[in-house]
């Protein structure tokens, strides 16, 4: 190959690895979903989820040390995804620990 295409092909290379590493940098932090998993999760150990719906919180506890462990990684896309699914887990638990709760006292 002669000079000029080795220099060529070499540019190449460089522009598709800054391309592609470029890309890794412009996924945002999802700072409000981990920040709604979180309150989210308080709230439902507050209305002591733990015990009136187990179930529930241990699921919505799981999602939430694997978006916190992803979001540590880097990983933005899937704790991301993991804050939305603990979220969703806590703020069922809560619901039904305060219903729960609430017939008990009846």
């Amino acid at each position: 190959m002669p000079r000029q295409g080795r220099a060529i092909h070499h540019i190449v290379i460089v522009c598709l690895v800054f391309f592609v590493g470029a890309c890794g940098l412009t996924t945002t932090r999802p700072k409000l979903e981990m920040s709604l998993a979180a309150s989210a999760f308080l709230a439902a150990k507050k209305a002591k989820a733990q015990t009136l719906a187990p179930g529930l919180f241990r699921k919505s506890e799981f999602y939430f040390l694997k978006a916190k462990a992803s979001y540590r990684k880097k990983f933005f896309n899937k704790a991301k995804q993991y804050a939305i699914l603990s979220t969703k887990y806590a703020e069922q638990a809560e619901f039904v620990s305060v219903r729960k709760a609430t017939l008990e006292n009846l």
